[in-house]
Parts: structure tokens; sequence; C-alpha cells
């Protein structure tokens, strides 16, 4: 089956954006999911991509050349992929990044000797034996879980599920990572078991954090921020809503011999108002939230949750104080998080200072004409006397 497109479609693949939308496929004559060849309106070759009959992202660019994708094609693109993580110092980091990588809608991480991926679209589910045999073959694993409960996976019309593919994964996998160690839970953690995004930013934190301060963790799930605040900050406040992760946390700081992180469950936002209230100071603080903005409805919602903590977190923050805050919602873009901490800024009545704008790790590349690979914002700020 060959699928045929618009020209804006085509355009769109020109100039470097992977995906072609329902509203741009001109004709679709078998509506089944796979690898399809695509042409414009005239019978041009464009090239072989992922078919999702039921997606609005209709298309996924695979490869502008007329060739077989078969096991062989894949483990080239993945070992490629995987050759470019050379020299990483972590035990856990990501191998494949979806349309970072050229191949749009697989995520594979890799936990030691383990891998954890998911296959986002149904095109891509139907050649799920070839990229399974391709993933045995570059990475000789111990064992590969498929973490396919993503969300997304919905609007393929595909099943959520978690699949043992081959050998054995365990419950907890111990990661190392810039000195310290942290348990995954490749089965049933966020993502594929843990967040990987944030490696080198939590690297970056742990070095500015004030020595012999305090230090505030907001949203800290595991704890992986604290742990990197607490060896250098004399006090740590790591909170998050949820006791089960705060437990999670605490076993974390006992694999490292850390003792100075008070684990507290409770709602960041009620919390931060209590704090300013009892004008509490931290010389270092992290926001690190969960996506506010899931979809853009909920954008101008997201911007205003973003900006209460922020705005807080500034007021709280103690003279030559260091905050670094994040977004992982692509709904807000870069610059739309600027204009929430200058707005933040402005009502704290605080002199704040710019210090640095990071992403994600260098193992989730960002392509600039696929903004969608540009979802983490982070920017650290300090507040001069």
């Amino acid at each position: 089956m060959t699928v045929k497109v618009t020209a804006r479609g085509a355009e769109r693949w020109k100039q470097g954006h992977p995906w072609i939308y329902r509203s741009d496929v001109a004709e679709e004559p078998d509506k089944q999911p796979g690898i399809v060849p695509v042409t414009d309106r005239k019978g041009k070759f464009l090239g072989k991509a992922l078919y999702s009959p039921s997606s609005e992202i209709r298309l996924r660019l695979l490869t502008r050349a007329d060739e077989p994708i078969d096991a062989t094609w894949w483990t080239k693109r993945i070992g490629n992929a995987a050759e470019r993580r050379a020299g990483i110092d972590a035990t856990a980091w990501r191998a494949v990044h979806a349309e970072g990588d050229g191949l749009p809608s697989l995520i594979i991480d890799k936990y030691g000797p383990y891998i954890v991926a998911q296959l986002l679209s149904a095109g891509l589910e139907t050649v799920r034996a070839d990229v399974v045999t391709a993933m045995r073959e570059v990475f000789e694993p111990d064992g590969m879980l498929l973490r396919n409960d993503a969300a997304v996976r919905r609007h393929e019309g595909l099943p959520e599920e978690v699949v043992l593919a081959h050998g054995e994964v365990p419950q907890v996998v111990e990661v190392a990572e810039d000195g310290l160690r942290y348990l995954a839970a490749p089965w049933t953690g966020q993502k594929t078991g843990a967040f990987l995004d944030q490696r080198e930013n939590r690297a970056l934190v742990g070095a500015q954090t004030r020595t012999g301060g305090r230090a505030l963790d907001l949203f800290t799930y595991h704890g992986s921020f604290a742990l990197h605040l607490a060896r250098k900050a004399k006090q740590v406040i790591a909170v998050d809503q949820s006791a089960e992760a705060l437990g999670r946390g605490a076993e974390n700081a006992r694999l490292n011999g850390i003792a100075n992180i008070e684990w507290r469950a409770a709602n960041a936002f009620d919390l931060l108002r209590e704090l300013e209230r009892r004008r509490e100071q931290f010389d270092t603080i992290v926001l690190d939230p969960p996506a506010f903005a899931k979809t853009k409805a909920n954008l101008e919602r997201a911007v205003a949750g973003y900006k209460e903590v922020n705005l807080r977190a500034m007021k709280i923050l103690a003279p030559n104080g260091v905050l670094f805050t994040s977004s992982c919602s692509y709904h807000v873009n870069r610059d739309v998080f600027q204009t929430m901490l200058v707005d933040a800024a402005r009502d704290s009545g605080r002199r704040i200072q710019f210090l640095a704008a990071t992403g994600a790790s260098a193992d989730h590349p960002e392509l600039l004409n696929v903004p969608e690979t540009g979802y983490l914002k982070g920017v650290l700020l300090s507040a001069p006397v």
C-alpha cells in the first residue's frame, strides 16, 4: 500500500519534521497500520514511514531512501544511536530518544544490563519482532521489558500493557549517577522507571548547592535531586504528596548513607504558602513539578500554577541563594516559561538573576525543527543581595 500526501504534507518533511497529520493525507487505500511508502499526489517518492490509521499523526518518517525496513535496518539505526551515547558517566541512560534519533515513537532506556523500551505508535507495533531482535543484537541485555503502558497508545488504538520481551528484569534496579546511587523501578515507576532526562540538571544543581545551607526539593518523587543537594547542604527538606514515593526516596538516601534529608508528605502549593507565612528561607530550592499542561487547553491554568510555585519559591529564597526551576510540559514552551518567570520575579519584589538555561540531558537530543523534542525546560536563578 502506498500513501499519498498533499503538498503541505510533503513540505513538512522537506523542512525536517518527521510527522504528517491526517489532514495532509490525500490517499490511504488500505487502512492497516505498518510501514508504507509515501508519495506526493503525482506519485513522486518521498520516503518510507510508520503509518497509524487511527491517529492524528498518520505518518512518521523513517527514511527518505527506497530501502527495506527490516531487522538489519533497525539494528543499524539503533546501534548508531547507542554509539552516540559513548562516555556517559552513569549506569542508566536513554539509548534511543524517538524523533530525536530518527526513530519516531521508539524509546529505549538502558538500566545497567537491562533494557526498558516503549513502542508508542501503531505502525511501530507491527514490527515489534524486528525491533526486539535489533535491541537484543545491539545491547545483548540480560532482560528486556516493554513499558507499553503510556497513555498515548490509546490514541493509536493500541492496548496499554507491560510485557517482558526477553530474559528477566527485576522490580528494582540500582543506578549509579554522579557518585550517587538510587533505585529505579522499571516495571512500575514513572516513564521507564526513573527520570533520566534530569540527570545533568541534578549534577548542575548539586554543584551549585550552598555548602552548609538549607535546601528545599519540591515534587521530589524518589529524591533524585534531594540526594545531590544533601552532599553539600546541612539540611534538606524533600516534599511530595505520595508517601510511597517518599518511602523510595528514604530508601535511596539510606543506600548512600545520607541522613540529612527530611522526607515530608505535603502539597507543595500549601507548604510554600506556609513557609512564606513563617518567613523561612532556603539557600537552595529545586522545583521539578509534573506536567501541569497535559493539553493546550490547560495552558492558561498551567502557567498560573507555575507562576504561583515560582513566585513563592523566590520569596523564600535566601540572599544569594539558588533556585532551579523546570517544566516538562511541552505546551509550555521556552518563551512562555521565561515570561512566567519574569512575571514572578517582578511580583516577588526581589532582584532575580538569570544564571543558566538548560534542557534535557544530552542523551535526550532536541531537534530545532522538531519542537516536540524540546519538552523539558530548566532555568537556574539566583537572588543576589
